[in-house]
């Protein structure tokens, strides 16, 4: 097997997910893909977490362990390949911004953030904040305990589970990478909110999900993650 280039813990991810128009996704999509689609339309999901416990080819690099993020990403194929593609990661740290965009072509920016929880025997509360050119943006996601499995056929399982990572080099070519955990259980989600400026934190193309109401809304438990380097698919 070969060694992942990062390993790390994903925890208590929301993922609040809109259906948008192929128009808007189709200048972020790499080539060879297509949309992946559900009940006929296309998606994207602004998905916050904390990542934890990172490591580098098994070497943690103090003070840029533990963090949160906070990332745009939409759905897609290639054959029976299911992935993602990110248009915007949020991180706090420059220096990790600056080595994924750098050696990766990944479109990470840093932003001050940070993450709290309220957890009680029956319920786990997430907010998610981040400071965008002098605007706070705050999700918060409530859920009900315990956590429960959903079927390979739920919404949840859809937007949650991805086995692939794609994206695109300096010149336009589709890498691929491979991103693994379990199965993540979800805690059924009982009231969210949202404050957003989606125009001026994403672009005038996403102005029009300043009104919209979600699709899905998840509150996933997370687990250990492994992510493998990339290769040059095309």
């Amino acid at each position: 097997m070969p060694r992942p280039f990062l390993t790390a813990r994903w925890e208590r991810l929301a993922l609040l997910s809109y259906i948008v128009p192929p128009e808007v996704l189709a200048p972020h999509l790499p080539p060879g893909l297509t949309l992946d689609t559900r009940d006929g339309h296309a998606f994207a999901s602004l998905v916050a977490f904390d990542f934890l416990d990172t490591r580098v080819l098994g070497v943690p690099w103090p003070g840029y362990r533990d963090f949160a993020e906070v990332n745009l990403r939409f759905y897609v194929r290639h054959g029976a390949e299911r992935g993602v593609v990110f248009v915007r990661e949020l991180v706090p740290q420059r220096l990790v911004a600056w080595m994924a965009r750098t050696l990766y072509n990944e479109p990470y920016v840093a932003t001050p953030m940070h993450n709290t929880r309220d957890e009680t025997p029956d319920r786990l509360t997430m907010t998610y904040q981040f400071d965008w050119q002098g605007r706070r943006q705050t999700l918060r996601v409530t859920g009900a305990k315990p956590p429960e499995m959903p079927s390979p056929e739920s919404t949840e399982h859809f937007f949650k589970e991805h086995q692939w990572g794609f994206g695109k080099t300096r010149g336009g070519q589709t890498v691929r990478y491979e991103v693994t955990h379990p199965v993540w259980q979800t805690y059924p989600v009982t009231s969210f909110d949202l404050d957003l400026d989606w125009a001026h934190v994403y672009g005038p193309a996403w102005a029009f999900l300043q009104e919209a109401e979600p699709y899905s809304v998840v509150l996933a438990a997370g687990s250990p993650v492994a992510v493998f380097s990339k290769s040059l698919e095309w």
